[in-house]
């Protein structure tokens, strides 16, 4: 990350400049705008002030925060827009920010208004309005008692039911033009940075269409991904059939003693999703190869074993096989860019081999199915064979399981795609979503430490690459699956919590991940904890906390 050393700038600037009149000086020799700074070590927004000399360093766009601070202000221009246009209906009107959507965030609008085309278009030019008039995002923190009574007059009762559990003092709050709002993170200093986006009426709700972060400069296309928006909107819709769809609610009913209760309902929607899409496998009489694929942390050991019960309801006798099964021995694994093994890639599997025994298989044969041996780093056979009779089925659970390649020589009618992720429902506030990534971080971070006595910072210094991995093995191929499987469960984060703190207190000041490890120390701050003694034995989130059923 680039950086300046100002010496002397109390000197060289007025006592009291904002971070955002130094960073003019230096923009020109970026190629994307600078979003936020570290100053000695410390991240911040643009409109902090100078008080001492420092180190800056500068965070473009293209960085994950921000970009993140860029996707944050871009929801506050349209909030605000949404506001502006209906002010008649005064505070009856809400815009919850929903999910993600390949480069675009579904938003609703709750207050009876049609979401036409023509609507999207005037929100569109209030957001430019916005923007062109560079209208500046003021900060200013407030006592708490103040924040909740400020947001009880704009209609904000999700607001005030957070902070109801807040144990700081204070909040701080944003505002644009006589319109205060709170996020989750930081943000940048005016309308005008947000010089991108685009917005479209979709299935009765807005789309904010933003650059991707790879690439700021550039607004690409929307592609309809019909199955994931259905998922997506049907976990909403969950979480509106309990009653919660705000972490305020969640601590609703944990400190309102209905937690049990909603666990129970929530596993049991879960349930029933397994059960339809065993349904729909045993309504294609010739599949024998059920390949479930996502992304780290989705819950894809725990979700083939439920699948293979479901299965055995309709009388069908299903094997479970991980392709990790296949890894080639550890001396043939690729090598990362930083002369690490690399076991996301699609070469770090035997494809010949694994593709060759399915075919047996498929053909009558018996085989002998290997074991990888992790320790030793390479495959071994204990005499475990198998053969495919008149109702047996093959579960194949891997990262690659929907890349065509993987299975390019099993004919397509035996074959069975399903995306599983964990995408998550559940909202901070209206406001402020809950990016599927973290509830995925520290799923595995969990998990990570119960099995394999990895540190927090261990997993941070993987994640990069696992979600590289992620960008070119598995979700360029998530539109083709026959289903989709949403695994988060709305409850998750408030048990996950009791096991994710003292990792993430372990994180040292001098380790690089130390400010990304407060970040989520801040963020677990919003939810009450739940025992896992209420969690059912087969829950997926028992891969992750331990004590399942299944061995996890």
């Amino acid at each position: 990350m680039p950086t300046v050393m100002i010496k002397g700038a109390i000197q060289q600037y007025d006592k009291g400049v904002t971070f955002e009149s130094i960073v003019r000086k230096y923009q020109e020799e970026y190629n994307n705008s600078i979003a936020l700074i570290y100053f000695n070590g410390k991240m911040r927004e643009l409109n902090k002030r100078l008080e001492r000399d420092g180190v800056i360093s500068f965070i473009t766009t293209k960085d994950s925060a921000g970009h993140n601070a860029y996707v944050r202000t871009a929801q506050m221009l349209l909030v605000k827009a949404v506001r502006d246009i209906l002010k008649e209906h005064g505070n009856s009107v809400h815009v919850k920010i929903e999910f993600a959507l390949g480069n675009a965030i579904y938003c609703s609008v709750h207050n009876g208004v049609n979401v036409t085309d023509e609507f999207a278009q005037r929100v569109e030019n209030e957001m430019k309005r916005l923007r062109d008039k560079n209208v500046p995002i003021i900060k200013k923190t407030y006592p708490i008692d103040d924040a909740i009574e400020l947001f009880k007059r704009q209609g904000m009762h999700d607001k005030e039911r957070l902070f109801h559990y807040r144990r700081g003092s204070t909040i701080n709050v944003y505002s644009m033009e006589g319109y205060y709002d709170y996020f989750y993170g930081y943000m940048l200093p005016s309308a005008g940075y947000v010089n991108l986006f685009k917005i479209a009426a979709y299935n009765g709700g807005l789309l904010l269409i933003l650059p991707r972060q790879e690439n700021p400069f550039e607004l690409e296309e929307f592609e309809d991904q019909e199955s994931l928006f259905e998922q997506l909107y049907l976990s909403t819709k969950w979480g509106d059939l309990v009653n919660i769809s705000t972490v305020g609610d969640l601590n609703d009913a944990i400190c309102g003693g209905s937690i049990s209760d909603m666990i129970l309902v929530q596993e049991a929607l879960q349930e029933r999703r397994i059960g339809e899409i065993a349904a729909q496998i045993f309504r294609r009489k010739d599949t024998k190869f059920v390949m479930v694929a996502g992304p780290s942390s989705s819950g894809k050991t725990t979700f083939a074993h439920r699948l293979a019960v479901q299965l055995r309801s309709f009388g069908l006798r299903p094997h479970i096989i991980s392709m990790d099964d296949y890894f080639v021995n550890r001396e043939q694994t690729p090598i990362d860019i930083d002369g690490n093994y690399n076991y996301e890639v699609l070469e770090a599997v035997d494809i010949d081999l694994f593709m060759d025994d399915m075919l047996d298989l498929l053909e009558g044969n018996t085989v002998e199915m290997p074991q990888f041996d992790f320790k030793a780093g390479k495959r071994v056979y204990k005499g475990r064979y198998l053969k495919l009779e008149k109702d047996d089925i093959l579960i194949i659970e891997g990262i690659h399981g929907l890349n065509p390649k993987a299975s390019e020589e099993l004919p397509e009618k035996n074959k069975f795609k399903i995306y599983i992720s964990c995408m998550t429902s559940l909202n901070i506030d209206e406001h402020n979503r809950i990016p599927s990534t973290d509830a995925r971080l520290l799923r595995r971070m969990v998990r990570d430490a119960r099995t394999r006595g990895n540190s927090a910072q261990h997993t941070f210094e993987l994640w990069p690459k696992v979600r590289m991995g992620e960008d070119m093995n598995i979700f360029p191929f998530q539109d083709d699956a026959d289903a989709v499987f949403n695994s988060v469960l709305i409850y998750e984060l408030a048990v996950i919590k009791q096991f994710a703190e003292p990792l993430l207190f372990n994180v040292k000041q001098n380790e690089p991940a130390y400010y990304e490890a407060k970040r989520l120390l801040k963020f677990l701050e919003y939810f009450v904890g739940v025992d896992t003694a209420a969690v059912p034995t087969n829950s997926l989130l028992r891969e992750f906390v331990g004590g399942g059923c299944f061995g996890q």
